[in-house]
């Protein structure tokens, strides 16, 4: 912990040493960025809603970041402060520290990164470490990354390092190769050729110390020091249409997701799209076995992901759309998914004026198909093969289903109208692990209403309704803004939760915000209800409890 600290504290001063003598000249093209950002909620206790005392009254999370560049060097590190954690985030995020720093060197062949790092190898389906702030969800590298670049066309990485894990690094070693060989710019250099094909393979494995468990009460399981996992990939598109496909086998990995089974896992991703003026057609497909890959076997929560499984669906941006979303089901999965968008041309009967937008999205997704394993009597039994699973047979379970339409016109150049339908299927049970509830079935009606004054004054009205008779039942939800554009924004929103079985909980969740831009700053302060529910961003998700109070948001950049 001395090292860590003394390092931080090292490469601080270095960092600011380094924007002092710039400020003087002496770095003379050396240039520093950076940004913050500060969310700070001050709770009220509302026992109706669930949402309970809060011992500090006010909670905090807030970083910045500080990037220094010159010629092929940059270096940079992120300082964190959660104090404590908002509610809904991890509490092991409390404190303040430096959990990111990294110094990195690259030239025309070779591109050379020591400290923490971000990477992804293809869609993810084996490696990808990413940051999303909003989930509280940080699964960066320690250690060192090499890029080569030794032909044109061809790109090679390796790595090796730990992942973050809070405030410490997790307790497994990755390791990792990944090749990309376009092929158009390795043998057509001349670009004669209208189809471009790229290729591309991945490699990985963690290693954790050998271990043993007792599994059951009458078997010592012994787990893996390593497990490998590979993927390949290929990409074709010419002129509007585009595939792209990979496919991922990981070895045997027995650990807490999968109840210490000694399954191979398996994944699959097929995403094809054809485009022109007016149409756009995009159709995907996931099968994803046994494919949870952490560096810690016993992790159970969304830290320590190795790789990244995308959930199919579409990501909806309203409140109520988005109040069921789909989270990825790494122990198994069939999906499908696809979308149109055609645009009814300007001046037409139907198109009016402007055109109109129509986007029709479907998705489906299923278990797959488990049967017992050879030899074996039971499915999922740990120390076991668990079970096995024709690749292209659909499962019996529901998961998620979600048809939805979308109109957009523009009536005049000062008013635009949206018109959304959406009905879905939500296995509550399998999703948010509540044995024994119904499967929600909804219908979700949306209409958003942009008018504007003039070029600086703009009043937006939406509306939307949400019927079920499942869960917590009916929703109302309305939402006015006003906006002088480009510093000034005024809200006023209310979720009325006016069919829920008990009438006890028929509450409304009232909130108003206003924001304030200047050049790269923002402050945006809001009050009121936030309902309990789920927040997912593709497919990673976290609970947000039920709360009441003032919250603030402040970003900058430089």
């Amino acid at each position: 912990m001395n090292q860590k600290i003394i390092f931080s504290a090292s490469l601080a001063i270095l960092l600011f040493a380094g924007i002092s003598t710039r400020a003087q000249g002496i770095l003379e093209g050396g240039k520093v960025t950076g940004n913050f950002q500060l969310d700070a909620q001050a709770y009220q206790a509302d026992s109706a809603i669930g949402a309970y005392e809060v011992e500090e009254k006010m909670r905090m999370n807030a970083f910045a970041n500080i990037l220094y560049s010159n010629g092929n060097f940059n270096a940079g590190m992120r300082f964190e402060s959660y104090l404590n954690p908002l509610l809904g985030y991890d509490p092991r995020y409390k404190g303040s520290g430096v959990p990111y720093w990294f110094g990195s060197w690259k030239n025309e062949q070779f591109e050379i990164t020591v400290g923490n790092f971000y990477e992804q190898f293809g869609s993810g389906l084996v490696l990808r470490s990413y940051e999303e702030r909003n989930l509280g969800y940080d699964n960066a590298f320690r250690g060192a990354k090499v890029k080569f670049s030794p032909y044109n066309g061809v790109t090679l990485k390796g790595l090796i390092g730990t992942q973050r894990f809070f405030w410490e690094q997790g307790p497994g070693i990755v390791r990792g190769l990944d090749g990309e060989f376009a092929l158009n710019d390795m043998f057509d250099k001349d670009n004669t050729c209208k189809t471009r094909v790229t290729l591309g393979g991945s490699f990985v494995s963690k290693y954790q110390d050998l271990e043993e468990i007792m599994a059951n009460d009458t078997a010592m399981l012994t787990l893996p020091a390593n497990v490998a996992s590979w993927a390949a990939r290929l990409n074709v598109n010419r002129g509007g249409f585009s595939i792209d496909g990979e496919f991922a086998n990981k070895l045997n990995d027995p650990s807490s997701i999968n109840n210490f089974i000694y399954k191979n896992g398996q994944s699959l991703l097929v995403q094809a799209s054809y485009s022109q003026k007016g149409l756009g057609i995009i159709a995907s497909a996931k099968r994803t076995d046994n494919m949870s890959y952490k560096s810690k076997r016993t992790e159970t929560g969304n830290a320590l992901d190795i790789n990244y499984l995308p959930a199919l669906p579409r990501q909806h941006a309203y409140s109520l759309s988005a109040m069921y979303p789909y989270a990825t089901q790494p122990n198994g999965e069939m999906a499908l998914a696809g979308q149109i968008n055609y645009k009814i041309k300007k001046d037409s009967w139907v198109g009016g004026k402007y055109g109109t937008d129509i986007a029709v999205n479907y998705s489906r997704i299923t278990s797959i198909k488990m049967e017992p394993a050879e030899g074996e009597n039971t499915i999922g039994a740990s120390g076991t093969l668990g079970y096995q699973s024709p690749f292209f047979a659909f499962g019996d379970e529901l998961y998620f289903q979600d048809l939805n339409i979308e109109i957009q016109h523009k009536f005049t150049s000062s008013y635009k109208l949206l018109l959304s339908y959406m009905y879905l299927n939500y296995n509550i049970d399998v999703i948010e692990g509540h044995p024994g509830e119904p499967m929600v079935k909804a219908h979700i009606i949306i209409a958003d209403m942009t008018y504007k004054f003039n070029q600086t004054n703009a009043l937006k009205f939406e509306l939307q309704n949400l019927i079920t008779k499942q869960d917590d039942g009916d929703w109302l939800q309305f939402l006015f803004e006003y906006t002088i554009a480009p510093k000034w924004f005024f809200t006023f929103s209310d979720q009325y939760n006016y069919g829920n079985p008990d009438k006890d909980r028929q509450f409304h969740y009232m909130n108003v915000a206003a924001g304030y831009t200047q050049g790269s700053n923002r402050l945006s302060i809001s009050y009121g209800k936030q309902r309990e529910g789920i927040v997912c961003v593709g497919g990673v998700c976290r609970n947000v409890p039920a709360s009441n109070g003032l919250t603030l948001t402040l970003t900058s950049s430089f």
